[in-house]
């Protein structure tokens, strides 16, 4: 059985760090391309971060360099660090998991491609 579960999410000031964790079980993450997602209220849910087996990240625009997607193969966990948080970073942070092996360069945050799903972890940055 597929399962993601994330955790680490919480309050955190603007400028300030935070890391969130998904625990995956019930396949092997390395087979697919696994990504981070967040939705805010009353917006549409976005990509952002992904990775893959060949150590392949992408991010979108809005976070990039200052969040960084890693694996931890040891304990099959993804995380999503996040530095320089800024009130638009908040959302709930949703772990999802690929239909893919490779994460593509033109639709790596489409929902569609994405077949499983955690419960999310809310992150909430306070101005």
């Amino acid at each position: 059985r597929v399962e993601l579960e994330e955790s680490g999410g919480g309050p955190v000031q603007a400028g300030g760090s935070l890391r969130v964790s998904c625990e995956i079980s019930g396949f092997y993450y390395k087979s697919y391309c696994m990504g981070w997602f967040r939705q805010a209220p009353g917006k549409e849910r976005e990509g952002v971060a992904v990775v893959d087996s060949t150590g392949t990240t992408r991010y979108a625009d809005s976070v990039k360099g200052r969040f960084t997607i890693s694996q931890d193969s040891a304990k099959s966990t993804l995380y999503l660090q996040m530095d320089s948080l800024k009130a638009e970073d908040t959302a709930m942070y949703y772990c999802a998991r690929n239909k893919v092996m490779f994460c593509s360069t033109s639709d790596w945050g489409t929902l569609g491609r994405y077949n499983f799903w955690g419960q999310g972890t809310q992150v909430t940055v306070s101005s």
